[in-house]
């Protein structure tokens, strides 16, 4: 009852991970237009980096502080999921669009599937190949459905949202090894001053750019900051400690579905049937996978190990 109980918590936090980032490209999108792509993740990341700090240093009991290997891991983390993965993901928005980003992003939990079985070399059933290749399809669809719409600068912001999904899968398999005998607070601190870092060294190459946000793109940057960056990370490194990164990033399917809706009703964009049809079939080839590793798991009656590390 109690591993239920736990397991339970574990998903209902990475669904609430899920909420929170699927507003992020839509919110992301209307803040583009006062402040830079890298400028963007500089001032969210900073902001989370100082809540992050204030909750650890308040705590009654503070945690195992990492000894220095493990926090350049955490570190490298930091600075791929967060620094890499973000500046892929906000000129990607900036070119493309919030709902080609919310679609584009259901190809990441097979990316990650992917990785994970080249880094363990574990054989890979055929309805697992079949649910890439349907995911690429899929992938490909909503591409090429933004060059032919948007132009060249929408297939490169598509081209740069799907490298990023290559880089969340790094940071995802590296994370289940870098925040071993750390809580999610102090993961998602470390994780995120790093990343914060990164962001502020990017964010110079616009400095010519930058002007003060009027009020409406400060509380969009600030709910950038608390909801999807503190919130949304510290939700998912809780749940991702306690699952294997592959399910987690699955459960991030979920994205998509609530991305599209919040690019349409708070950005007013415009989804084409080329577009629907290439997202049902990347959640078909994710569902492909996942119905194959669930009935693995079962048959071999598998109790999940608790992996640790993170997201995003």
């Amino acid at each position: 009852m109690e591993r239920r109980k736990a397991g339970l918590g574990a998903v209902s936090a990475v669904v609430a991970a899920a909420l929170f980032w699927s507003s992020s490209y839509a919110v992301t999108k209307q803040v583009l237009s006062d402040v830079g792509p890298l400028s963007i993740g500089a001032i969210r990341f900073t902001l989370a980096a100082g809540i992050l700090a204030i909750m650890v240093r308040a705590r009654r009991k503070p945690a195992v502080r990492p000894d220095a290997r493990q926090r350049r891991m955490i570190y490298l983390s930091g600075l791929l999921g967060i620094t890499a993965y973000f500046v892929l993901e906000n000129i990607g928005v900036e070119l493309s669009t919030a709902s080609d980003a919310s679609l584009i992003v259901a190809t990441y939990p097979l990316m990650t599937m992917l990785l994970e079985l080249v880094v363990f070399r574990t054989r890979m059933p055929l309805l697992r190949v079949t649910g890439v290749l349907l995911a690429a399809l899929g992938a490909f669809l909503v591409v090429r459905n933004g060059a032919e719409v948007g132009g060249s600068a929408r297939w490169f912001g598509d081209v740069l949202l799907l490298l990023g999904g290559l880089v969340w899968a790094g940071y995802n398999v590296l994370g289940k090894y870098a925040g071993q005998g750390q809580d999610a607070v102090n993961l998602t601190y470390y994780q995120t001053l790093a990343g914060a870092a990164g962001f502020l060294l990017a964010s110079l190459l616009e400095i010519r750019d930058w002007q003060l946000p009027d009020a409406s793109a400060s509380a969009l940057l600030a709910y950038l900051a608390v909801a999807c960056s503190v919130g949304g990370f510290l939700l998912y490194n809780y749940g991702l400690r306690r699952m294997t990164s592959s399910i987690a990033v699955n459960i991030l399917n979920l994205v998509p579905v609530f991305g599209v809706l919040g690019a349409v009703v708070i950005n007013g964009d415009t989804v084409h049937l080329a577009q629907v049809f290439g997202g049902v079939i990347i959640i078909a080839g994710v569902a492909l996978g996942l119905v194959e590793r669930r009935t693995n798991t079962e048959a071999a009656g598998v109790v999940m190990a608790t992996p640790v590390g993170k997201r995003v």
